[in-house]
């Protein structure tokens, strides 16, 4: 999901988007045909600030961070900066309480602008982020954004002819492994996996547990139509089923195998799977039906798996919160605070607007890169389904942090950590 996507056109906008696993939580719809990404309305992205990337940085403070443009200098419109309020008072709790991955800041530092949240008023909101926040680029600034949505996919809380397919609750046996607490060398890295004898070992794969390998191990919390759709349902982490009776039941992420994520979109390419006219949405969809075997083959390839559990309210993001449409995105926390605001200056304008970082992704992986959350329904598919622009990103953070990293050396880098 970190490859490159080149713009050369709408055409090559949405192929990207659709077979390069950059926006890999695209999700085909259960019946009918996909909406058509729309074309977006072009925008200039305001120019980052020259700086020389680090390689391989392993957060946003070994990256190294500039200062941005004043937060009032931004064109942030007034009804986005409302509802960037009213999600970024939602991520307090928990931006105030986690340790941040970046390397930038500490909960307390984010203490006084969530106290001001509070007491702010939606008339006050842009005045409130130019207020209590400052601007940083991280890295070289350049940024990358696709999109996401909450899809609806055939489902069934019983299993019957029509509904063959488990959907697998959390193992008993997954275990998570915070290496952090074995080596300070390895803050911020986990693994998942399972023991066996005395030995902790790999979670079983794809293949693995589709051929019986947690059958004793995983709940079944409902069965899907379609092995395909719940394939591209997990991709995307969160949704909806439509139940036999018209009622709806959400599930939501609740753990995966710990293998890396493959993205089949860029395999299909590569073997030249997909006849012209194919490279689509429809037409990726269409191949692994029409090639049930090869295509489940193919599926397989991407080892990595994901679990759910059963949810009651809104979709919900790696936060434990509600996500919004238009406003919340997933990010890296190690280069964007979870809870923290970012501004995307893209080059889309729909694109281009006051995000709060309130989830993760398994291909989100590195600076500036943002998935942006759109919400549900047929529009949110189609602005998710288009989604590639480029750009730079700004990340907010309390007034006084780039002092702070400066202090802590030139190149912007704690002495413990340089």
């Amino acid at each position: 999901m970190e490859g490159v996507i080149r713009r050369r056109g709408w055409a090559i906008i949405v192929l990207a988007a659709l077979l390069s696993a950059c926006g890999g939580r695209i999700i085909p719809p259960s019946t009918g045909p996909a909406p058509q990404a729309r074309k977006p309305v072009a925008a200039k992205p305001i120019e980052p600030v020259p700086v020389a990337a680090a390689p391989d940085a392993g957060n946003a403070a070994m990256a190294g961070i500039v200062a941005g443009p004043p937060v009032a200098s931004l064109p942030i419109k007034a009804d986005q900066a409302v509802k960037a309020l009213a999600t970024f008072r939602t991520s307090c709790p928990s931006l105030t309480n986690r340790t941040d991955a970046t390397g930038l800041t500490q909960g307390a530092d984010w203490q006084p602008a969530c106290a001001a949240a509070n007491e702010s008023s939606d008339r006050d909101a842009r005045r409130f982020f130019a207020g209590w926040f400052e601007t940083v680029q991280v890295g070289d600034g350049r940024a990358f954004a696709t999109g996401y949505f909450e899809p609806e996919i055939r489902g069934s809380r019983t299993r019957s002819r029509e509904y063959q397919v488990p959907i697998y609750g959390r193992p008993s046996d997954l275990i998570d492994v915070d290496l952090g607490r074995f080596s300070d060398a390895l803050k911020g890295k986990r693994v998942r996996g399972r023991i066996e004898g005395t030995a902790l070992v790999p979670y079983y794969d794809r293949t693995q547990i589709e051929t019986g390998a947690i059958d004793k191990s995983a709940p079944i919390i409902a069965w899907a139509a379609d092995p395909v759709e719940i394939f591209f349902l997990q991709i995307q982490g969160s949704g909806r089923l439509r139940l036999p009776d018209g009622s709806v039941m959400r599930i939501g992420y609740d753990s995966q195998n710990g293998r890396d994520y493959t993205g089949i979109g860029t395999l299909m390419r590569d073997r030249g799977l997909l006849a012209p006219g194919q490279s689509s949405m429809q037409g990726i969809v269409a191949w692994l039906r029409a090639h049930p075997q090869e295509g489940r083959e193919i599926m397989r390839e991407n080892k990595s798996f994901v679990f759910f559990r059963e949810q009651s309210g809104p979709a919900q993001g790696a936060m434990g919160y509600a996500v919004t449409g238009g406003v919340s995105a997933a990010v890296d926390p190690k280069f964007i605070p979870l809870g923290a605001p970012v501004f995307l200056s893209m080059d889309r304008t729909d694109a281009s607007r006051l995000w709060i970082a309130q989830d993760t992704g398994g291909a989100i992986r590195g600076a500036n890169r943002v998935d942006t959350f759109w919400g549900a329904g047929e529009e949110a598919s189609a602005i998710a389904g288009g989604m590639a622009a480029r750009g730079t990103a700004f990340l907010l953070v309390p007034k006084g942090t780039l002092a702070r990293q400066r202090a802590g050396g030139s190149d912007g880098r704690a002495p413990s950590e340089r």
